[in-house]
């Protein structure tokens, strides 16, 4: 009977990692997350001294590695396992094996520009040097282990381990992952959720369906609630923008380079389409997104059928036609040059969660100026610059100044790239005979509400792991 051992994203959200193993000795993991914000059950002040600590287990010892999609919650640590040794296949999307390049080779560049950093204040300090987390050749290396899988193609990626990679609807390229493994003339069924994406997201399709499984591991990062309809979103969006316009201010918003900076692009190409976008420009301060945004041009057929037709019903093909007044900043003078713009500019830069680059610079030109607007349209996690700000902080600390919350602040649940309370219920419904299921990838309090709610509408018992809890498959 094979074994799952909870590894990471276990009553939180980032650090996703699990490890399966047989009885005969063969290893997958799934998963090899970076932990990002502030661990809930460590409460340190981020997750250095976690994604640095080792790993319980053995790199070399693994068969093959498994990986949903290319967010470095989910992916971040993929350079330091195969540094630590890990030679085996990583198997993934097609699409995402296209932005797990980006991701980890810029992930591997903040890596060794973090260390050069620190190490300049230590030498002041006579203190040791420490080494970057991984490399970019760490990373080139992984990338080198990649091997590509269709969705609804399946592949052996161990003896005795089969492989089905269907669309989760989250990000370009993004998976639930259904793992058979066969041991001794029977066949067990465990199905990954993934990140799970919302049935109101653009351009991503829906979330597939599945009915059959023996254990089941769901996502639960808005277990608690349900989101707000896109068409109110997009109207509140379009009020913000219009507010912001009249206050004579700018717009600033966080977004992950992968996936929510698309959306976006999105829905501001349909207002400018329709003649609803009142500012005469938008920076994409990103040049990470705008590699991205190449990638997913790349692979348009995966898109939602409905966003392709309205697309193409406008004429346009490329971003360039979509939203004319975009433009992008390369370099870091670019960048600080937008730092003089007072008003009319829509800026999207990442992070996603404020926890580092070229949104931090903009906060700190904006965040106190009353006129100005910030948008955040995704999940802040706790101990993050943004969930500090969401959570309504008086003030903040921002490059080593304190810096007043003075800016409007506006949170839009209805663009959230991850599925909603009854999207959850709904997806994790088609299964037949109610197999077991296992809450993950969440905080605490948001999986017990999709707990209570489970058992309400489906009397269903879902079981809330702890970290290194083993399960028997």
């Amino acid at each position: 009977m094979a074994l799952l051992t909870f590894i990471g994203a276990i009553q939180e959200v980032t650090g996703s990692c699990y490890l399966l193993e047989t009885r005969d000795g063969i290893r997958v993991l799934l998963e090899c997350g970076m932990r990002q914000g502030r661990s809930a059950s460590k409460g340190t002040r981020d997750n250095e001294a976690s994604n640095r600590s080792p790993f319980p287990f053995d790199p070399k010892a693994l068969d093959a590695v498994v990986l949903s999609h290319a967010h470095l919650d989910h992916s971040g640590l993929l350079p330091r396992l195969v540094k630590e040794g890990y030679k085996g296949p990583i198997y993934a999307t097609e699409s995402c094996c296209d932005l797990l390049e980006l991701m980890l080779l810029d992930s591997a560049h903040i890596q060794e520009k973090d260390a050069e950093w620190e190490n300049k204040w230590r030498a002041r300090l006579n203190r040791a040097p420490v080494k970057p987390l991984y490399t970019q050749e760490d990373a080139s290396r992984a990338l080198n282990q990649r091997r590509r899988v269709s969705y609804g193609s399946t592949v052996d990626v161990a003896r005795g381990i089969r492989v089905t990679f269907h669309n989760a609807g989250h990000i370009l390229g993004s998976a639930i992952v259904e793992i058979e493994i066969h041991e001794f003339g029977m066949t067990r069924r465990l199905v990954f959720s993934g990140d799970l994406g919302s049935t109101c997201s653009p351009l991503m399709r829906t979330p597939t369906p599945l009915a059959r499984a023996d254990v089941v591991l769901l996502e639960s990062t808005y277990g608690d609630r349900d989101h707000r309809d896109a068409n109110e979103t997009l109207l509140e969006l379009a009020g913000i923008l219009a507010q912001a316009q009249r206050d004579g201010g700018n717009v600033l918003i966080p977004a992950f380079a992968v996936g929510r900076t698309q959306d976006l692009i999105y829905y501001l190409g349909r207002f400018y389409q329709e003649g609803r976008l009142p500012q005469q420009v938008v920076y994409l301060d990103s040049p990470m997104a705008a590699q991205a945004n190449r990638i997913y041009l790349q692979h348009i057929s995966e898109f939602a059928d409905s966003d392709r037709e309205y697309m193409r019903g406008t004429g346009t093909a490329k971003v360039g036609e979509w939203l004319p007044i975009l433009h992008t900043t390369q370099s870091v003078e670019e960048s600080m040059m937008l730092n003089r713009i007072q008003s009319g500019a829509i800026i999207i830069a990442g992070s996603g969660m404020c926890t580092g680059g070229r949104i931090v610079h903009h906060l700190k030109h904006n965040l106190w100026r009353e006129e100005c607007h910030i948008v955040f349209p995704g999940f802040q996690a706790k101990g993050t610059l943004g969930r500090a700000i969401v959570d309504g902080a008086e003030s903040v600390r921002i490059l080593r100044q304190r810096i007043g919350v003075r800016a409007q602040i506006h949170t839009l649940g209805g663009f959230s790239a991850h599925a909603g309370q009854s999207q959850l219920i709904q997806w994790v419904g088609h299964f037949e005979h109610k197999p077991e299921l296992y809450l993950i990838h969440g905080e605490r309090e948001k999986m017990d509400a999709l707990q209570t709610a489970l058992h309400e509408r489906l009397n269903w018992n879902a079981n809330i792991p702890e970290p290194g809890d083993r399960i028997a498959i």
